[in-house]
């Protein structure tokens, strides 16, 4: 019946309101979701992340009659139709994975492959043998996965390295003996390749050298905590020791010291580079990527971590800290971010009184603020909630949109 209807676009909804996914991971909050979306938590479980998709690991369902389907059946369908011709043959499948984040403890830190990375990598694993699911596997499929974040709370991250002159003076400031050698190797190397021998090393570290190098950053973060109660004074040794508390013997402590720490007043964004570390702190935001599940760990985090290719896949370039946020394009009320990638696009509608949109691709609507109202020109209608999310396939082309508060776009 669905592949008929599929094949019959005028006889199709326009709008699919979605039930979605929500991941309980432990470093997610138990109150950010419920508190700003209403979505209830009567278990009070940590709500990580809601998944907004066709992603197998966690994919939304849509009404089709009187009966519920996934989003990921609906579109195999008719490609064409839901995703448009062009996305189809591109892609093949909804190419991006829209989430609402939540965290109250921080993520791993991680680097993204590239795309050519992304393929070999996997092809090298399927041939060895190495199950999807093992622990020691670093590609799960082959793509990438650049991500943009939006803060709807304040959001606190790590993004791309700082100068190695920052780096350098850090270190000092430990003056911690058991990487003393490495430091003075970098300082007689101001390369991206002295800067990726430092992070090696200092990431490699094992046995009695890791736990001294470790102790002395922890005393030295808790002292300076103590000291200066007023984590304006320097939010840097108040971070680390914060981090401690949460993963304590974890070699990652030493990476806001490598690292760039922001902190996105809400409404701001970032995108996140493949090949650059970064990690989610604290804060509940938007986030959209490309389907992918391929993580590089790099510390925060008691999973595998595999060094060497970790290494092989990270830019060891500088990223300027006032760079790292993305100015908008703004255009009647209309904010559309900047992505350097082809996979999805983002953008915040700010308010909306009978404004007519084009559509060229799938869409994911979401309602930041309060309810809106969706009108297609066949007569169509659909309210959402503040919180819920809508499916729009391409073959809506377009639809009216009705909303006095701010409305998340996810689309091609």
């Amino acid at each position: 019946m669905m592949m008929q209807l599929a094949l019959i676009p005028t006889l199709m909804r326009k709008f699919f309101p979605m039930t979605n996914v929500i991941q309980h991971y432990a470093w997610g909050s138990t109150s950010s979701i419920n508190q700003l979306f209403d979505i209830k938590n009567p278990s009070a479980e940590p709500q990580a992340e809601v998944w907004m998709g066709a992603h197998p690991n966690g994919c939304s369902t849509v009404g089709y009659g009187e009966h519920a389907t996934k989003l990921s059946t609906l579109i195999n369908c008719n490609h064409r139709l839901f995703l448009s011709e062009q996305i189809a043959n591109r892609f093949g499948e909804l190419p991006y994975l829209f989430k609402i984040l939540a965290a109250e403890k921080a993520l791993s830190i991680q680097v993204h492959p590239n795309k050519a990375q992304a393929e070999r990598g996997f092809a090298v694993e399927q041939q060895q043998g190495i199950p999807l699911d093992a622990a020691n596997r670093n590609y799960k499929d082959p793509n990438h996965k650049p991500e943009l974040v939006y803060a709807l709370t304040s959001y606190q991250a790590m993004n791309g390295f700082r100068s190695i002159d920052q780096i350098i003076a850090n270190f000092e400031q430990l003056a911690i003996p058991e990487i003393k050698a490495w430091l003075d190797e970098l300082k007689a190397n101001l390369t991206p390749q002295g800067l990726a021998t430092f992070f090696s090393a200092l990431l490699s570290m094992t046995g009695q050298q890791k736990d001294q190098a470790l102790s002395k950053l922890s005393s030295y973060a808790n002292e300076y905590a103590k000291k200066y109660t007023n984590q304006s004074d320097d939010p840097l040794f108040a971070l680390i020791a914060e981090l401690e508390h949460q993963y304590p013997g974890d070699v990652g402590l030493f990476a806001p010291l490598l690292l760039n720490v922001i902190t996105l007043e809400p409404g701001q964004a970032m995108f996140l580079d493949a090949e650059t570390p970064h990690a989610y702190i604290k804060g509940t935001g938007l986030e959209i990527m490309a389907n992918s599940d391929n993580v590089l760990r790099a510390g925060l985090t008691p999973k595998f971590m595999d060094i060497d290719e970790l290494v092989a896949c990270t830019r060891f370039d500088e990223k300027p800290f006032d760079s790292l946020l993305l100015q908008p394009n703004k255009s009647d009320d209309i904010w559309d971010y900047p992505i350097p990638v082809d996979d999805f696009k983002f953008s915040i509608i700010q308010h909306s009184h009978q404004r007519i949109m084009y559509t060229h691709g799938a869409e994911i609507l979401l309602p930041l603020d309060q309810g809106m109202t969706l009108t297609h020109p066949d007569g169509e209608s659909c309210v959402i909630e503040k919180g819920q999310s809508v499916f729009i396939p391409a073959y809506a082309q377009s639809y009216r949109i009705e909303c006095a508060g701010r409305v998340a776009r996810a689309y091609n």
